[in-house]
C-alpha cells in the first residue's frame, strides 16, 4: 500500500512533469469574490492541489512577553490573515486571541499585562487605527478615519503614545491616549512630516523620545514634555545621520543606533550634548535590532551579517560580548515594535526565520545564552530540512562597484541540465534580500526545477550609508537597473543554468526594477512578474498618499523641479514602453495607497496598444501586497502559470 507521503510526492512530481493542458471550467479554480483576472488563464485544479502543501507553511513571529504569567505573544495565522496568539510556555499551544479578517500588522501588551493594543487596517487601505482587545473583539481607540502608528506604551500601563495624519493627512503628529478611556485622546505636539512617532517613555512618564525619520539616511531625535508639548532636539540637526530605535534605559540615558561616525548603523548611547557614543564593537555590517535589559545590566543586539541575523548577549558593567550560537542561521523578521525584548526576569524573546525555518519564536537564557525554541510552525507536512540553502554571488557592476545576492538552485539530481531562472528583485528599495524562508517559492525550486536568484542592487540597506545613497534622485536611478544587467552576464556564465530562460519577478519598487528590467533587457528575457508596481515615477509621486509623499521625494526626485520631472519621466517604464518585448504578469492592489492601481492601469494600456501580452490579477480588497491568503494563493497559482508558459514552455 502505498503512503499517502509517497503519494503526495508522485503527484506532485507528475504536476511538474506534465504539460498543461486547456482545462475544462469543471477542472478549474474560480478566482475569490475581490479578484479580477484579465488576461490570464483559469488555474487548473490539479496545480492547487500539486502545489498545496508549500502554501500552508506558517509563521511564528514574537510580539513581546506577558509579564503577568510569563508567557509568549506571537503572531501566526491559522485562517485566511495573521492574527495573534498566546502561548503558554515552550511548545505550548498557540492560543488564538484575536479574529479579525484583516490581518493585525502589529499588537504590544502593557507593562502589566491587562491591556492589549492591536493595529490593523481595511482592506489594505492602511489607513491603521489602533484598538484594544477585549475578549477577542476589538474596540477602536482612534478616529476611524485617519493614519494611525502605534509607539509605545508608559512605564505605568496607563497611556499609549501613537502618531496620526488626522489633522491634515499628511503630517503625523504625535497623540497621547489612556486605551481604556478613548476620551482622554490629546494631542501633544502639531508637526511637519510624515516620519514622525512616539518611540518611548521617561521613568515618570512626564516625558517621550521622539524619532522624526526624514529618509533611510537621516533621522533626528527630540526629548518631548508631555505636559506643555513642548520638544527638545537630543541630537544635532546638523549632522544628517541616521538614528533608529531610542529608547530610555534604566538609568535615564537613551541608547539607539546610528550610522554617526561611520558606514554602519553602530549600537550607542547619546551623550547628552547631541552627541553619539557607540557601544557595540563590530567593525562592518549594522546592528539591525537591539534591547536593553530592565535591570540595566546587559544587552542584546542583532548584527545583519550580510543578509544573516548574528546574535550578541552585551555585559554592560564589563563590556564583554558573547555571541549566541544556538539560534538558526537566519534572520530575525521585520517588526513593528520590539522585534527582540527582555523581559523583567531577564529572558530574551525573539522570532528567526531561515531556509528551513518558517519562522519561530526562540528565547535565551542571558547567562548560559542556551535557546529554547517556543513554537514549531508547520510547513505543510513537507520536511523544510531538505530545502535548498542558498549560496552568495557577488560581481562587480558595470563601473567596478561590489554588489552581491543570494542565487537557490534545484537539485541536480532530480533536474539535470540547465535550468531556467528568475531573478526576484526586492521593495523599498531601502530594503534587502535576505536568506529568508521562501515558502511557495520552494514550490518553484523543488517541483518546477526553476532556480531562484534574489539580488540586492546599490541602494539596497545592509552595506553601509555609502552603499545605499548610491541611488539616490532620478540621475542615479538607473545604475541599479544596470546592476541587473551586470547579474545577468555574470549568471548567464553559469553553466548549471540556462541563459536563453531567464526571467525577472519584483514587488512595489522591485515592480519599477522589474519594468526597468524589461525596457532595458527585453531580448534576455521571458518573462516579466511586476507585483504593485511604478510605472511612471511624475503620477505616482502626484497620486501617493500625502504622508509619505515627501519621504519619497528624499529617494526618487521632486517632480515638482522641472530639471528633475524631465529625468523622472525619461528613466519610467512607461515612456520606454515599446522596447517591452517580453510578456508580462501584472499584479495590482485595488485600495493601494502607496502605489495606486493607475500605475499599473497605464502601464497594462500601452502594452496591449503596442501589441505587447499581459496578464493582469487586480484584488480590489487588498492594499499594497495581498495579504488575505486566498488572494495570496490565487496569485501564486497564477505566477506559476505563467512561469510554466515563459519559462517550462507548458
Amino acid at each position: 500500500m502505498i503512503s499517502r507521503h509517497a503519494l503526495a510526492l508522485a503527484l506532485l512530481a507528475a504536476a511538474a512533469a506534465t504539460p498543461l493542458a486547456t482545462p475544462s471550467a469543471a477542472q478549474t479554480v474560480a478566482p475569490p469574490a475581490a479578484i479580477v483576472v484579465d488576461g490570464a488563464p483559469a488555474i487548473p485544479q490539479e496545480l492547487v492541489a500539486a502545489a498545496a502543501p508549500y502554501l500552508q507553511a506558517r509563521h511564528a513571529n514574537f510580539l513581546g512577553w506577558n509579564t503577568a504569567d510569563r508567557s509568549m505573544l506571537i503572531k501566526t495565522r491559522f485562517g485566511g490573515s495573521d492574527q495573534v496568539h498566546v502561548v503558554a510556555k515552550p511548545d505550548g499551544a498557540r492560543r488564538q486571541i484575536s479574529f479579525e479578517n484583516e490581518p493585525v500588522l502589529a499588537a504590544a501588551l502593557s507593562p502589566k499585562g491587562d491591556t492589549l493594543v492591536i493595529q490593523k487596517d481595511k482592506g489594505g487601505d492602511e489607513f491603521y487605527q489602533l484598538y484594544v482587545l477585549e475578549a477577542g473583539r476589538p474596540r477602536l481607540i482612534t478616529d476611524g478615519k485617519s493614519r494611525n502608528w502605534f509607539g509605545a506604551w508608559s512605564p505605568d500601563g496607563k497611556r499609549v503614545g501613537y502618531a496620526s495624519s488626522r489633522r491634515n493627512g499628511a503630517d503625523m503628529d504625535l497623540y497621547v491616549v489612556d486605551p481604556k478611556d478613548p476620551k482622554t485622546d490629546r494631542l501633544v505636539a502639531q508637526v511637519t512630516g510624515g516620519g514622525w512617532n512616539i518611540a518611548d517613555f521617561s521613568a515618570d512618564g512626564s516625558k517621550a523620545l521622539v524619532l522624526n525619520r526624514m529618509s533611510v539616511n537621516e533621522a533626528m531625535v527630540y526629548e518631548l514634555d508631555l505636559a506643555s508639548g513642548k520638544m527638545k532636539p537630543l541630537t544635532d540637526p546638523k549632522a544628517k545621520v541616521s538614528y533608529v530605535d531610542p529608547k530610555y534605559a534604566r538609568d535615564g540615558s537613551v541608547w539607539l543606533t546610528s550610522n554617526k561616525d561611520s558606514d554602519f548603523q553602530r549600537l550607542g548611547k547619546l551623550d547628552g550634548k547631541g552627541g553619539f557614543v557607540p557601544v557595540s564593537k563590530e567593525p562592518r555590517w549594522d546592528v539591525s535590532d537591539f534591547a536593553v535589559s530592565p535591570d540595566g545590566s546587559f544587552a542584546v543586539y542583532a548584527i545583519n551579517e550580510a543578509g544573516v541575523s548574528r546574535v550578541r548577549v552585551l555585559d554592560l558593567a564589563t563590556g564583554a560580548v558573547r555571541p549566541v550560537t544556538g539560534l538558526p542561521a537566519g534572520v530575525i523578521p521585520y517588526s513593528i515594535g520590539a522585534a527582540i525584548d527582555i523581559a523583567p526576569w531577564g529572558e530574551i524573546g525573539l522570532s528567526m526565520a531561515s531556509a528551513k525555518v518558517p519562522g519561530d519564536a526562540f528565547s535565551i537564557d542571558p547567562k548560559t545564552l542556551a535557546v529554547t525554541q517556543w513554537t514549531h510552525s508547520e510547513t505543510g507536512g513537507l520536511d523544510p530540512s531538505l530545502n535548498v540553502e542558498p549560496k552568495l554571488v557577488e560581481v562587480a557592476s558595470f563601473d567596478g562597484e561590489k554588489i552581491s545576492g543570494f542565487l537557490y538552485q534545484p537539485d541536480p539530481a532530480k533536474f539535470p541540465g540547465k535550468r531556467p531562472l528568475i531573478v526576484d528583485i526586492h521593495g523599498g528599495p531601502e530594503g534587502q534580500t535576505r536568506p529568508d524562508f521562501l515558502g511557495g517559492n520552494n514550490y518553484l525550486l523543488n517541483e518546477l526545477g526553476i532556480a531562484l536568484f534574489f539580488p540586492n542592487v546599490r541602494g539596497s540597506t545592509g552595506y553601509g550609508a555609502r552603499f545605499v545613497n548610491l541611488d539616490n534622485g532620478p540621475f542615479k536611478r538607473e545604475d541599479s537597473v544596470k546592476d541587473i544587467g551586470a547579474f545577468l552576464d555574470t549568471l548567464e556564465k553559469d553553466p548549471a543554468l540556462d541563459a536563453s530562460r531567464f526571467a525577472v519577478n519584483g514587488v512595489s519598487y522591485g515592480g519599477y526594477m522589474c519594468y526597468a528590467s524589461a525596457t532595458h533587457y527585453s531580448p534576455r528575457l521571458k518573462g516579466a512578474n511586476c507585483y504593485v508596481a511604478i510605472s511612471n515615477f511624475v503620477t505616482f509621486l502626484e497620486n501617493t498618499q500625502a504622508y509619505r509623499r515627501d519621504l519619497r521625494r528624499v529617494e526618487y526626485g521632486d517632480e515638482r523641479d522641472p530639471k528633475q520631472r524631465a529625468q523622472l519621466m525619461k528613466i519610467s517604464p512607461l515612456t520606454s514602453v515599446d522596447k517591452i518585448t517580453t510578456p508580462l504578469l501584472v499584479a495590482t492592489g485595488g485600495t493601494d495607497p502607496r502605489v495606486p492601481p493607475t500605475e499599473a492601469d497605464q502601464m497594462i494600456k500601452a502594452v496591449r496598444a503596442n501589441g505587447g501580452s499581459v496578464w493582469h490579477v487586480l484584488a480590489k480588497n487588498e492594499g499594497h501586497v495581498f495579504r488575505k491568503k486566498e488572494n495570496e494563493d490565487y496569485y501564486f497559482w497564477t505566477s506559476v502559470m505563467f512561469w510554466r508558459k515563459t519559462l517550462l514552455g507548458q
